[in-house]
């Protein structure tokens, strides 16, 4: 991200002028109901401008930018909607578009314009003539123009071949006169300390940041008279102390519109006073701008803000004889209130204390074996950081953090501290952060030249270091608490969602998607099939979409990691030592150098992957049921590390993670084993017969059942005879498929052994009844057909408790094709008959099961009356075109899904051929 902060001109239009003016612009407005384009024809009294790289981090980054601008400006009550609006923006150019994202606030006298500008600017913008829908709340994108129109007062779109840039305006709220801010009555014992006489100085800054004012109580405060200041900068007399993250000095926060704050003014005597600042950006009638500043001592800032806070008990008395905490002299005040800000200011000014080139602060695990690198000033901050060291680096009290240490030239005594190996410094002065006797950290200053640091500067560094100690490890331990809270809150969160899919490629994106950009920049899964098997890399994932591909590609040409099943994370350096030798061949070949013998040519990757890839890489072992299944590996784009407590997350992570994906192996092979076995109970395929148009469809209820109780055969039993059936065994799932298995298998044996209907099904039922407990009562319709060579067919159909089967005649009237008889399964002793039927030409021949009868709508049911009012209308239609038309009305009878299995089995006589 770059960022700049635009001090006040002449009123300036971000539109392109006539000398270089682009394409027509368009420009949409929706929502708002006076969209004009005011704030571009208002005074613009500051402006603030940034740039985002295409990355999701930056929409956060985003936020912050706007946030600490609209709030330095005084905009406190629109700073929520301006973060809200920026934020769906921004998202949708870094991530949806994958462009970068420029934004640009404007301060004007009817309010804040913010503009987010993409390079994508060939997306459509919805038009809304009507309502806003914001849609489903729970959908990812699509809602920052509705936002816009339905929180913003004016907004709009503006396109150019380059980008497509949307504005958004928030008013002012209206102030009604009155009170701002009140306090209770206090007893005089608890209203703010002040001298005697409080002096407010009041100093007045022209366009050019030149003190053009300067009152008596300036002159008091300071010891300079107006004559010795006036036309000088403001600047030259100020001591700014530059907050961690940021660049903003005084000169350009006397050009923002409102500001408050702390910074130091350097007397007539040289030494720096502590003020506490009220800027306020004003005009003169003429409209020439200017800063009015309102200065007291920082201990009286009461008379500018709310009172301070109540002194820490230990603190001393100054030479104006005010009470001052020993922290903030170090710190200063106000200190920052979180942990890498505190860490930061810390390093800064110790290096200023010590006048260093460089200065760094390491916190101590929870062990006090190693040191992690938290905050530098100096150094190679992004490379280093949370790069850890041991406590005890060598022998003797220079080789531990536990004391304080002073080393005159590292030359000398080269690796006495690691983390200024390559730095080119020279004199350290180290020195421990201990409260109540346990080591916590580490605080050292370097400089470049040797032989610039003695024991006495180790005591005045070891002296703040005592003093920010307690602060410090407070402000760790909160830290540490956010992050334990945020860790269970992820665990249960990523619990959740592995167990709610049982499907092995989903599990696999949800480990990848859980972990980055949460816990990695980037993520791979390696999974084993089975213990002779190697390690498959399955999934990879990196937080810029991009890099995805040459990331695999580069995974791809190194050997997996080994799958070592002992627990916790293990860092593994090929992806890194890879990603550098490619990175060296692609600027070799670029160079047209030759490339070294050392260097694989099998990887090619560019220098961007190389990057990504070139931090940290830790593998951790997905180990189930006592077996390693896979490995997930995690990494840091180059030279960053990974902390302990993400390294400890991602450790509980893997865990879950691994069950879940075993479990979902389990669940697949068992699901193919049952679909196997499901699909050996139906018949392979239908025969075609001669004369006879024959269709079926079978749906069994249950989800993941591909047979149930319902089934259905066709099959030859002699030439020119052929057996069917359609049965209905009671109840679902798995049972009652067994007894489905049984009888369509014992049908087919009995028919081709040449017994008639009643006798195949006597013995059915015989069987069936050997089944003990786990026999079940079945219905069933068996019957052998004959075509004949007229046209028409020939059926002897036994009807044993099924419903019965419908003729449908060319006239359209349909009647039962046969008797009701007993059903199987109950009684020994069946007497069972069969009839006989004459098909003619043109005839149709319909047979369901029950769950086609009994297809149910509240209190209605489908029932033979309304099949056979179905039928009827089918006259004409092929068997498949009947058997296609029962479906669709038995599915339309009710909404929802079917809860029993359902069978239709048609046969037609389209009758002989003329020639």
């Amino acid at each position: 991200m770059t960022t700049g902060l635009h001090p006040e001109g002449p009123p300036q239009d971000p539109r392109p002028t006539e000398n270089n003016a682009l394409p027509r612009q368009e420009r949409v407005d929706h929502g708002a109901s006076h969209a004009d384009n005011r704030t571009r024809s208002s005074v613009i009294t500051a402006r603030a401008a940034a740039s985002f790289d295409p990355v999701g981090r930056s929409v956060a980054t985003a936020r912050s930018f706007v946030r600490d601008t609209l709030q330095g400006w005084g905009f406190a009550d629109i700073v929520d909607d301006a973060v809200v609006l920026t934020s769906e923006l921004v998202t949708n150019a870094v991530v949806h578009a994958g462009t970068s994202a420029d934004v640009l606030c404007l301060r004007s006298d009817d309010g804040v314009r913010i503009e987010v500008a993409d390079r994508y600017p060939e997306r459509e913008i919805p038009l809304q003539a009507t309502a806003v829908n914001m849609g489903s709340p729970d959908r990812e994108g699509g809602r920052g123009l509705q936002l816009c129109a339905a929180l913003a007062g004016h907004w709009g779109v503006e396109y150019s071949p380059t980008h497509k840039q949307v504005w958004f305006q928030l008013d002012l709220p209206e102030r009604p006169v009155g009170t701002r801010t009140a306090g209770p009555a206090l007893p005089a014992a608890l209203l703010p300390l002040a001298d005697g006489r409080v002096r407010v100085a009041v100093i007045q800054i022209d366009r050019a940041s030149a003190i053009s004012a300067w009152n008596e109580d300036a002159e008091d405060l300071f010891g300079y008279s107006a004559e010795q200041v006036v036309g000088k900068p403001l600047a030259d007399l100020a001591a700014w102390p530059h907050t961690p993250g940021t660049s903003t000095g005084v000169a350009e926060a006397l050009q923002l519109s409102r500001w408050e704050g702390s910074y130091g003014i350097r007397d007539a005597n040289g030494r720096v006073t502590p003020v506490y600042a009220s800027h306020l950006r004003v005009r003169d009638t003429g409209g020439e701008p200017s800063t009015v500043c309102l200065l007291v001592r920082d201990h009286e800032r009461a008379v500018l803000q709310t009172p301070l806070r109540i002194s820490a008990s230990d603190t001393t008395t100054s030479s104006e004889g005010q009470a001052t905490d020993p922290f903030e002299v170090f710190i200063g005040s106000p200190a920052p209130d979180d942990l890498d800000g505190l860490l930061q200011r810390t390093v800064e000014r110790a290096r200023d204390m010590l006048d260093g080139d460089s200065a760094f602060l390491l916190l101590a695990t929870d062990d006090e074996t190693e040191l992690e690198v938290r905050a530098s000033t100096g150094l190679p901050s992004a490379r280093q950081r949370f790069a850890r060291v041991p406590v005890e680096a060598g022998p003797g009290r220079y080789g531990s953090a536990r004391m304080p240490a002073v080393h005159e030239d590292l030359t000398v005594v080269p690796g006495a501290v690691p983390l200024l190996g390559g730095t080119g410094m020279r004199s350290v002065v180290t020195v421990p952060l201990k409260v109540e006797g346990r080591l916590t950290g580490s605080l050292g200053v370097a400089a470049e030249a040797p032989g610039r640091y003695s024991n006495e500067e180790a005591l005045r560094l070891q002296f703040a270091a005592d003093r920010i100690a307690l602060a410090v490890e407070s402000a760790r331990l909160g830290e540490l608490e956010r992050l334990r809270r945020g860790s269970l809150s992820f665990l249960v969160e990523a619990s959740d969602l592995l167990a709610g899919t049982l499907d092995r490629d989903q599990t696999l994106a949800l480990m990848a998607q859980m972990t980055v950009p949460t816990l990695a920049t980037w993520c791979a899964v390696y999974t084993i099939a089975d213990q002779a098997s190697d390690p498959y890399l399955s999934y990879v994932l990196h937080e810029d979409e991009d890099r995805i591909d040459g990331l695999k590609a580069l995974l791809s040409k190194i050997a997996p990691p080994d799958p070592v099943p002992t627990p916790g994370a293990r860092v593994w350096p090929a992806p890194a030592a890879a990603a550098h030798e490619a990175a060296l061949r692609t600027s070799m070949r670029s160079l047209g150098l030759r490339e070294p013998a050392s260097v694989s040519s099998g990887i090619g990757t560019t220098l961007a992957t190389a990057s990504a890839v070139g931090g940290e890489t830790v593998v951790l072992p997905l180990v189930a049921r006592n077996r390693v299944i896979g490995m997930l590996t995690l990494g840091k784009p180059s030279d960053e590390h990974f902390r302990q407590e993400i390294l400890e997350l991602a450790e509980d992570l893997s865990r879950r993670a691994a069950l879940a994906l075993d479990n979902a192996r389990l669940y697949s092979e068992r699901m193919a084993i049952s679909q196997s076995l499901q699909r050996s109970l139906l018949p392979p395929e239908l025969p075609h017969i001669e004369g006879v148009e024959v269709e079926v469809i079978y749906r069994a209820a249950g989800e993941g059942n591909e047979v149930g109780g319902d089934f259905y055969d066709l099959f030859p039993i002699r030439d020119g005879a052929y057996g069917f059936a359609i049965g209905d065994v009671c109840g679902t799932g798995p049972e009652a498929a067994a007894v489905t298995g049984l009888a369509r298998h014992a049908l087919r044996l009995l028919a081709r052994e040449g017994f008639g209907g009643p006798a195949v099904l006597e013995r059915l039922n015989s069987a069936i009844l050997d089944e003990g407990a786990r026999s079940r009562f079945l219905t069933l319709l068996y019957g052998e057909l004959w075509p004949q060579e007229d046209g028409s067919a020939v059926l002897k159909v036994v009807c044993a408790g099924h419903p019965l089967p419908l003729r449908l005649r060319q006239d359209g009237t349909v009647e039962a094709a046969a008797e009701p008889q007993p059903l199987l399964g109950v009684m020994d002793d069946l007497e069972l008959y069969e009839q006989t039927i004459t098909l003619d030409p043109g005839d149709v021949l319909l047979c369901v099961t029950d769950g086609v009868t009994e297809r149910r709508e509240g209190t209605r049911m489908l029932g033979d009356d309304g099949l056979t009012d179905v039928l009827t209308a089918c006259t004409g239609l092929t068997a498949g075109a009947v058997a296609a038309r029962v479906m669709r009305a038995v599915e339309r009878f009710a909404s929802d899904a079917p809860s029993d299995d359902m069978a239709i089995l048609a046969m037609r006589v389209p009758g002989l051929q003329k020639d």
